[in-house]
């Protein structure tokens, strides 16, 4: 019997997941590649023994992957060692009331650290984790299935998360329901930029995000969440999997609305079955012909929303700042004026937030002895005629280091020893990403569910998407989910058995070295 060929564009997390499921299900798969490297948004950086995580530095909800694994016999935290933090997270804000929070999944020290900012909000995140906790289980059906039709709006599911869910609030409006210091509402609010969004515009349902970090822990794997893509691609090596990396895809072959083949420059490869987990929008306008999309077509993919950007400094420093915690989010004194400043006005904000991972208190094997890194992440507008990065990039480097002195790092420019940037040109010109809009589209109403381009293309025959910019989403946990919704739609359409994802997804066993972990944070 002769296997399914099966070929999937681009090696990113949600590429390598498919590819994994996929091989377990007997299919012949080959992954094109057109970097050097797995990973994709999700690789590693390395340079003179330092090495980064280029973008996620957050791993969330390890229990999809988790399922994932052992979909395929492995066992994520075994493949994959992880370290849960504690803090999660240290929160430094900006202007004359600032504050500091070292966001812990102790409620009781978090009640303490609360009560500094305001005693009226004693109390309140618990009440928070209990309504999202409900609100969780609500909302896994609805990201755990594909969304094919405006149909799928009257699924059981859907009709019962509704009241939970509250669509038409914004993730801001949501958090001042349980918090009225608005230093607490953006501390819960402000992971809607995991999304690349300002709370004050991000549906309200996505109050899970924060509460998946205190419910179920902020990891990080050792190596880097990199070294996650890059296990990954080694099991699937394992499963029988062919990577081929430095081959982008160059046409593809259409014959009844049904792709058939894809060409690159070394080879050609006839398909029973395509997987796109290159960036939707730059992939479709480049690679698939115009004429061909009515639905998503260059000019309505022009007028679609997109996220914000990311302005990003690679740093490898003498030393380590050892007060400091591993992950830390400075925001802004003008904090709302700066999310205006990049969604709605498309310029450089004179007050930007931070985002500043001090990995090896950690992870020390990420930097050569006496060494460490810190990986700077600044939220900018996509690429926009406002900015130019050729003639701005110098001067808002300055500016970001001028922000690290609010966090205790006012040394820093003396201790550089590597520096790496990557700016939104560089977003679009070395990863191929749409408008440099690093978070994808955006997750408004009128781009989610079957909104949002399908993980089953409806617009080309054997095409299926996984990744941000299908259902359900960006953020790591979600693009894993999206593999796993196409690996099913895949193949249930090819007539193969999916018992192997649907097992799995029924939970990891509780021997299982991930399942104990989520149990208790102690034995993380």
């Amino acid at each position: 019997m002769n296997k399914k060929k099966i070929v999937i564009v681009g090696a990113g997390p949600g590429g390598l997941a498919t590819a994994m499921q996929l091989a377990q299900a007997g299919c012949d798969v080959t992954v094109l590649e057109r970097r050097d490297r797995v990973g994709g948004r999700t690789s590693a950086i390395e340079t003179e023994g330092f090495r980064f995580d280029c973008g996620p530095t957050f791993f969330l909800y390890p229990r999809v992957l988790a399922e994932i694994f052992h979909s395929v016999g492995r066992d994520l935290m075994e493949e994959v060692p992880m370290e849960r933090l504690d803090p999660q997270y240290r929160l430094t804000f900006g202007g004359e009331r600032g504050g500091v929070l070292d966001c812990t999944p102790d409620m009781d020290e978090m009640d303490r650290q609360i009560a500094k900012f305001s005693e009226a909000d004693v109390g309140q995140l618990r009440r928070y984790m209990d309504d999202n906790r409900e609100k969780l289980e609500k909302f896994r059906p609805i990201l755990e299935s594909p969304f094919n039709s405006p149909l799928d709006l009257l699924r059981p599911s859907l009709l019962g998360a509704a009241a939970k869910l509250h669509p038409f609030r914004s993730l801001g409006k949501e958090l001042e329901r349980y918090f009225s210091d608005p230093r607490l509402v953006i501390a819960f609010a402000f992971q809607a930029k995991y999304l690349g969004m300002s709370p004050f515009n991000c549906p309200s349902l996505f109050s899970i995000l924060s509460f998946l970090e205190y419910e179920h822990g902020v990891f990080h794997p050792i190596g880097g969440c990199s070294r996650v893509s890059e296990r990954m691609a080694e099991i699937a090596e394992e499963l029988g999997v062919k990577i081929r990396l430095n081959e982008p895809v160059d046409s593809i072959e259409i014959q009844d609305q049904r792709v058939t083949a894809l060409r690159t420059s070394q080879d050609r490869y006839t398909v029973d079955a395509i997987v796109v987990n290159a960036d939707f929008a730059d992939w479709m306008t480049k690679t698939v012909p115009n004429e061909t999309r009515r639905r998503w077509t260059n000019e309505k993919i022009e007028k679609k929303k997109f996220s914000c950007s990311t302005f990003m400094l690679y740093l490898g420093i003498e030393g380590m700042y050892e007060d400091l915690p591993h992950h830390n989010i400075h925001i802004s004194e003008t904090y709302d004026r700066n999310l205006r400043e990049i969604e709605l006005d498309h310029v450089l904000s004179s007050d930007p937030s931070v985002y500043v991972q001090n990995a090896c208190v950690t992870d020390p094997s990420l930097a050569p002895a006496g060494c460490s890194t810190l990986y700077v992440l600044v939220p900018v507008s996509h690429q926009s005629e406002n900015i130019d990065w050729s003639t701005q990039a110098d001067a808002f480097r300055e500016k970001t280091l001028d922000q690290l002195a609010a966090i205790g790092l006012g040394d820093v420019r003396d201790r550089i020893r590597v520096e790496h940037r990557i700016t939104p040109d560089d977003w679009v010109n070395d990863y191929a990403i749409y408008k440099g809009a690093t978070f994808n589209l955006a997750h408004n109403l009128g781009q989610m569910l079957h909104l949002r381009p399908k993980n089953r293309f409806d617009e080309l025959d054997g095409v299926y998407l996984v990744g941000g910019g299908t259902h359900p989403g960006s953020g790591l946990p979600v693009i894993y989910e999206s593999s796993r919704i196409s690996s099913r739609l895949l193949l249930e359409d090819l007539g193969i058995s999916t018992q192997f994802i649907d097992e799995a997804a029924k939970g990891v066993p509780v021997t299982n070295g991930i399942a104990a972990s989520l149990r208790d944070p102690a034995m993380a």
